[in-house]
């Protein structure tokens, strides 16, 4: 086969099979899905709890797109949305009081953490653990929140 031939199929296989792989990796994120807040199970320092908190998580090719709809203590509607990478570089984060970007990196198949940031400042951050059998979802976040208080939160959701 002529050399100039069997690189243009080399790199027409590679385009081809490159992303494949990728989104397939993604699309294993234990996280991906929808998770439920648990009230009785989670803790908040400092309170008041959400009254009910949604966090769906979706893989794509841009990496993965995070949504949380929930109603606030003061029943308040509320939605923080971002689209990051495990590559442990800033995203910007849109609806937190509490910060403006963060940064994700994978520790394991189960596990990540968050760094979070507002101003460019690390103000909290956030590890997420996945169960084995893939049901429940524990986020632990310790930091300050936009009050200046001390954060140390527990929260554990259930997978829909």
């Amino acid at each position: 086969m002529h050399p100039f031939l069997r690189t243009l199929t080399l790199g027409g296989v590679l385009a081809v099979v490159i992303p494949i792989a990728n989104l397939s990796a993604q699309a294993t994120d234990p996280a991906a899905g929808t998770w439920e807040l648990n009230l009785a199970k989670s803790k908040f320092s400092p309170g008041p709890p959400p009254k009910s908190l949604t966090r769906t998580f979706e893989a794509t090719a841009a990496g993965v797109t995070y949504s949380a709809k929930g109603i606030d203590a003061d029943g308040k509607p509320t939605l923080i949305e971002y689209t990051a990478k495990y590559d442990h570089k800033d995203y910007p984060v849109t609806g937190s009081p509490n910060f403006d970007a963060i940064s994700l990196k994978r520790i394991d198949a189960s596990k990540a953490v968050a760094t979070l940031k507002k101003a460019g400042k690390v103000v909290q951050t956030s590890t997420r653990v996945v169960s084995k059998d893939g049901k429940t979802l524990t986020l632990t976040t310790k930091g300050r929140n936009a009050k200046g208080q001390r954060v140390n939160d527990v929260m554990v959701f259930d997978k829909q």
